[in-house]
């Protein structure tokens, strides 16, 4: 009998608590109208679906540009936009040369000859447009960048051609106008290099370990928005106030650590964080964005390149800071973005090596 009336209590208590979840779950509903199980499934809205980028692969890359005359043409669109114009006098009166021999067109005027190659980084180079376009893709599509050695396989070509053509892509993208960051804008500094412990004795500076004979590279960027990266001789307070300065908006609130070359910054709002406390994040106060990017530009350091020189380290580390502030961008528009960017600039294979 005893053990009759205690199931039953029991029973009462099971129906009582499942009526007193099922209300507030109810209650609930106004403030969080779906079910768990819906979130999974839950549609995305038009907003949503239109800032969503469409992905060009790599099939459909080659289904657009099947020839070397398909690149041509998209060359010469982004370049002149539909009107061929001659870039050496200017001018519109042109003509179509037959079997485009010896280039595609000549001016009636000033009876020059001329390709969509003339006065960009493309002139004398002997590379196909197909190929410049096919590295292009690679470089954008590469979110950790792609070596020249894997570029040489993909492309047919030597590594000494597809390191040239590279770089010769990366000087365009250092073309691109910086502007001001404002708003809450995060500062860090990062060290590139290997361990002075892995070097071999005669390269060893003996002055220590850590940051020893490793490239310092500082970088700002805007909470949620764009990076901006730049190779420095030494972490003073000259070369870091002054990188903020001149990168970042008056009166914007400067997110730091606690390094001694950042006390003293004035015309800014600075807050840091106290990263030898262990502290990283203090309410809004934090760096983790721009250490993400230095997380990736490390991956692709140690993963692809393995060794950035000093010479080059400013076109590399500007590869990263260009492919983070265009990921927006869809890839045909970054890539004709590329091509309008071309125009009047050159570089040659000595002055790289040299």
């Amino acid at each position: 009998m005893g053990k009759k009336i205690i199931y039953q209590l029991n029973h009462q208590n099971n129906l009582q608590y499942a009526e007193n979840k099922r209300v507030r779950t109810s209650q609930n509903t106004t403030k969080f109208p779906y079910h768990h199980k819906d979130l999974w499934c839950h549609q995305p809205s038009d907003d949503m679906e239109k800032t969503k980028l469409k992905h060009i692969s790599l099939y459909e890359f080659f289904s657009k540009f099947p020839n070397e005359e398909s690149a041509r043409k998209y060359f010469e669109l982004k370049r002149w936009n539909g009107h061929v114009r001659c870039p050496h006098c200017g001018r519109h009166n042109i003509t179509e040369c037959k079997d485009q021999k010896p280039m595609p067109y000549r001016c009636k005027d000033c009876r020059k000859f001329f390709s969509v190659r003339f006065g960009t980084i493309l002139e004398e180079s002997k590379l196909p447009l197909h190929r410049w376009l096919m590295c292009m893709y690679l470089l954008a599509t590469s979110r950790k960048g792609i070596s020249s050695i894997q570029i040489s396989k993909e492309l047919g070509i030597t590594q000494k051609s597809a390191w040239f053509l590279c770089h010769r892509i990366r000087e365009v993208w250092m073309k691109d106008k910086k502007e001001k960051l404002d708003g809450i804008v995060e500062v860090d500094e990062t060290f590139i290099g290997g361990k002075e412990s892995n070097k071999h004795f005669s390269k060893k500076l003996n002055k220590g370990r850590g940051s020893v004979g490793k490239l310092i590279v500082i970088g700002a960027k805007q909470r949620n928005g764009k990076v901006i990266v730049k190779h420095i001789n030494d972490t003073s307070a000259y070369n870091l106030q002054g990188f903020i300065g001149k990168h970042v908006d008056k009166n914007s609130n400067v997110f730091t650590d606690e390094f001694k070359s950042y006390k003293g910054l004035t015309g800014f709002v600075h807050e840091f964080v106290n990263h030898s406390g262990k502290q990283y994040v203090n309410g809004n106060v934090h760096t983790n964005s721009i250490e993400s990017f230095w997380s990736l530009l490390k991956r692709g350091y140690y993963g692809v390149y393995h060794y950035m020189s000093p010479k080059h380290l400013k076109r590399y580390i500007h590869e990263f800071a260009y492919r983070h502030n265009t990921f927006k961008v869809e890839i045909l528009d970054f890539i004709g973005d590329t091509i309008t960017k071309m125009v009047g600039k050159r570089i040659m294979y000595c002055d790289l090596v040299n």
